[in-house]
């Protein structure tokens, strides 16, 4: 990288680059095994309804893939629409892990006798809005730097 300071990740961007690296990477993953291989590998109830719920999300899925994957470009790139994307990504995983979480609640999801289908529910929750906040707090906190970076 050329000397500029400007032209480097603020401290963090390296491990937030993984994490929105992770997050794009689970999320297309999660789709292929929903849709292509078994759902059932990951579904924690086998109801109507949930599977109704599980099928609502691609599209705000893919939204939130297309933000993590924007605000990867742009940290690679240096540039400083970085804090726009990664604020978009982060506050779009969050919004969807408290959507998931109240289904997950309000459907007693966390209480079924299948454990295996639970821990997997409970691991994409806790990663869904951790990864948010991680990300969304890291890009609030480098706004100054991330907006010093050349080119909008």
């Amino acid at each position: 990288m050329s000397s500029n300071p400007a032209s480097e990740l603020p401290r963090g961007g390296r491990f937030i680059l993984g994490v929105l690296i992770f997050g794009v990477v689970a999320t297309i993953a999660y789709w292929v095994v929903w849709f292509g291989v078994d759902r059932e590998i990951l579904a924690s109830a086998h109801t109507e309804s949930y599977y109704a719920f599980e099928n609502s999300f691609p599209v705000a899925d893919a939204w939130m893939t297309l933000t993590g994957l924007a605000a990867i470009v742009a940290l690679f790139r240096r540039r400083a629409s970085a804090l726009l994307w990664s604020i978009a990504a982060g506050t779009t995983s969050i919004y969807l892990g408290c959507l998931d979480v109240l289904f997950d609640l309000e459907n007693g999801i966390y209480r079924s006798v299948d454990s295996s289908g639970v821990v997997v529910e409970v691991v994409i929750n806790v990663l869904t809005l951790a990864m948010g906040v991680v990300v969304l707090v890291w890009a609030w906190q480098k706004r100054r730097e991330l907006s010093a970076f050349a080119g909008w």
